[in-house]
């Protein structure tokens, strides 16, 4: 009864932080629940195509970064995405150095009062590079467009983006309300990004 519980909650999670991961019109996504639901978690995602990693952990919340590995490790080895990784500190480029070096950089930031956020985490949640460099360049400031991050470039490109991410959110909240599980939607969902049907 108790884990049908943690399973309700960490697939309305999903469902609210992750849906245009799981509808396949995003490559990776954070996901923050509360610790105790891990194990549920690790349930849901079994043999779901959705890779997870552990970020860090406070205040009885765990930080996950969700992902397709396959399209997160092209993307983060397009030359726009390594030189923003380069100019962060990075030396290692393999897919799992770059995980471990952000980890260490994310759990430091969460631990330490005064610690500089690590901006890179824009490109391992697929942010346009340009988009990425531009936060950073302006640290934060004289965006054209603010939607589920802030905008430097191609603003009617990523408004199109965006309104596909509310879709998605629509679409799986609706799938839930009609009593289909979360592992049945992410094997519907697992092969190939499909139209929402919003």
């Amino acid at each position: 009864m108790a884990l049908g519980m943690d399973l309700k909650s960490v697939e309305m999670q999903l469902a609210l932080q992750c849906a245009p991961l799981i509808t396949g019109v995003r490559i990776s996504n954070l996901l923050m629940i509360e610790s105790c639901n891990e194990p549920a978690l690790r349930l849901v995602l079994k043999r779901s195509g959705i890779s997870y990693f552990k970020l860090g952990q406070t205040e009885g919340k765990t930080a996950f970064l969700l992902f397709k590995r396959t399209k997160l490790e092209e993307f983060l080895q397009k030359n726009d995405s390594l030189e923003i990784l380069k100019s962060s500190g990075y030396e290692e480029f393999s897919f799992g150095s770059i995980l471990l070096k952000f980890k260490e950089r994310y759990t430091t930031y969460i631990t330490k009062q005064g610690m500089q956020f690590p901006h890179e985490m824009g490109l391992l949640l697929g942010y346009p590079a340009e988009d990425v460099e531009g936060f950073i360049s302006n640290e934060g400031k004289n965006s054209l467009y603010c939607g589920y991050w802030k905008v430097y470039k191609n603003v009617a490109a990523k408004k199109r983006i965006f309104d596909e991410f509310e879709k998605s959110k629509e679409c799986i909240i609706q799938l839930l309300a009609d009593d289909i599980d979360m592992q049945l939607i992410l094997e519907i969902y697992k092969d190939e990004p499909r139209k929402v049907a919003v």
